[in-house]
């Protein structure tokens, strides 16, 4: 008897907003017990948080592969929900279905995405003002700010994007970032490490290459002991982005 081989739908050559906004949709249209396969170029925790925001504690979630740049994932309608998000609102981050350590990173990184005028909620048990003072530093003037609810457990706040954002200003980890091409192989293999070596677990720093600089990835695997994150943000012709994020020690 032949294996049963499934669909996989690679995203990697779709921007990111147009990612989800797929996958939102597959989903939204499972039936109840089935599921689908999809490959990203970097985690896509953000977009399971987002879904059972949406739609609820009915997302089955499964690494297949995890790469540098491929990460593979098998994603299970286990039985049938109606989605909550109002048709005014781009997006919803319910905070209460994600592990707290993934907050800022689940926020930022879906309002790195969003569009001028494009609205996020987030409800959240508790007052959300440690997201609220980050938005108010790197943000200010590019986005409003307004509770819709402020009640004991329950906090309901929209957040509306003014101005579009460079993706690398919105994620609070990137401390760091740089251009190595400049530079000759030797000395831009110093920079990264360097430039790791100066990073705080959580911290991350984004650094650009005329090629995909994945032997580098292998060099530092092989050579550090301190565990990290490999996201490429870019791939173009000439311009290979890569976000590097230092993980604490397990």
């Amino acid at each position: 008897m032949s294996e049963i081989t499934e669909k996989e739908l690679d995203v990697r050559t779709l921007i990111p907003i147009k990612r989800h906004e797929k996958l939102l949709k597959l989903f939204k249209d499972l039936p109840a017990g089935e599921n689908f396969v999809f490959i990203n170029d970097h985690d896509p925790k953000p977009l399971y948080y987002e879904f059972r925001s949406i739609f609820g504690d009915v997302v089955g979630w499964d690494y297949l592969k995890r790469d540098p740049e491929e990460w593979k994932v098998r994603v299970t309608r286990t039985e049938a929900s109606e989605g909550s998000k109002s048709s005014d609102v781009s997006t919803l981050i319910d905070l209460r279905k994600a592990e707290k350590k993934d907050w800022k990173y689940t926020i930022f990184h879906r309002y790195g995405m969003m569009l001028p005028n494009d609205v996020m909620e987030i409800r959240a048990a508790e007052d959300p003002e440690e997201i609220h003072q980050i938005f108010q530093k790197k943000f200010e003037g590019e986005h409003s700010w307004e509770y819709k609810k402020k009640e004991e457990g329950e906090y309901v706040v929209h957040v509306t994007k003014n101005a579009e954002n460079d993706v690398d200003t919105t994620d609070i980890s990137v401390v760091n970032k740089f251009d190595v091409r400049p530079y000759p192989p030797a000395k831009r293999h110093d920079m990264v490490f360097e430039a790791f070596d100066e990073l705080k677990p959580g911290e991350a720093f984004v650094f650009i290459n005329d090629h995909d600089p994945k032997p580098l990835y292998y060099q530092m695997e092989a050579e550090n002991d301190v565990p990290f994150n490999w996201e490429y943000l870019e791939v173009m012709p000439e311009e290979w982005k890569v976000k590097v994020m230092k993980l604490k020690p397990e």
